[in-house]
């Protein structure tokens, strides 16, 4: 194995709340910091664990694609480790989720050869489910992101939840915003009338970043969703349209293998 490691880590949602042990031994330690945090109050604290830290958000630029900052946000983190460094990325959340760099880094350094692993993170997922009051072994639950959603035919259940992440983006193919017009928004509106109601109870959902910040919760109809303020951290959550109809065809199978099994 060559000499030069790299391993992601998840510093969680909330700022200091939820970075595990394991994680914060991980940053203290190594010899380069990579940060991408969506707080600089985040990133500081970062700082106060490892005298050098990078931050990733320098390679966000305003018309560059997204997928080219990605590339470089990669290519700056594998260059550490081929100069034979034991790298850390510290990634906000859980690095494996929505983060394209956490991954591709990862990937590439064990093909060359290298140490690499990710240890995971409290996510916004995580978050949602804490303070909506949602179990998704109850009803179940899909996740999507929103224009992925809305530019591919995905079957879903309506009597589960369905969870629409990056709300703020649907309707974007250039991947150069962070932000998409009302008018493109409302493409993803018109695609869920098709499913649900238009007084279709939904709720915009935004984790807190810092211990002082309060908990979006806000609940619209869905007809009203597209002229809603909504930033990168919004998530859409929609409530089940129906309860679970029961499949009686497997209900009745199973009875018969029960009593079976009950007969001997």
């Amino acid at each position: 194995m060559k000499q030069g490691s790299l391993v992601n880590v998840g510093l969680g949602m909330t700022l200091g709340a939820h970075i595990t042990p394991i994680s914060r031994n991980f940053i203290e330690k190594a010899d380069v910091v990579f940060v991408s945090a969506s707080n600089v109050l985040i990133e500081e604290w970062v700082k106060t664990m490892n005298d050098n830290v990078i931050s990733l958000q320098k390679f966000y630029a305003k018309g560059l694609s997204r997928m080219v900052t990605y590339k470089n946000m990669t290519a700056a983190i594998l260059d550490e480790v081929r100069a034979g460094k034991n790298v850390c990325g510290a990634f906000y959340g859980h690095p494996g989720v929505f983060a394209w760099p956490p991954h591709a880094t990862i990937k590439q350094a064990r093909l060359e050869g290298f140490t690499a692993h990710m240890e995971p993170g409290v996510s916004a997922e995580d978050c949602l489910y804490a303070d909506l009051g949602i179990d998704p072994g109850k009803t179940g639950c899909a996740h999507f992101e929103a224009s992925q959603f809305l530019f591919n035919h995905r079957s879903f259940d309506p009597s589960a939840y369905l969870i629409l992440w990056q709300i703020s983006l649907a309707g974007d193919k250039t991947m150069e915003t962070f932000e998409t017009t009302s008018e493109q928004r409302q493409l993803l509106v018109d695609l869920l009338l098709q499913t649900y109601p238009a007084d279709h109870e939904v709720i915009l959902y935004e984790c807190a970043v810092l211990p002082i910040e309060e908990v979006r919760m806000d609940q619209v109809k869905l007809c009203d969703l597209a002229s809603q303020p909504v930033n990168l951290k919004t998530t859409l959550v929609i409530p089940p349209k129906h309860k679970r109809i029961p499949n009686l065809e497997m209900i009745s199978l199973a009875e018969k293998i029960t009593e079976k099994i009950n007969r001997y």
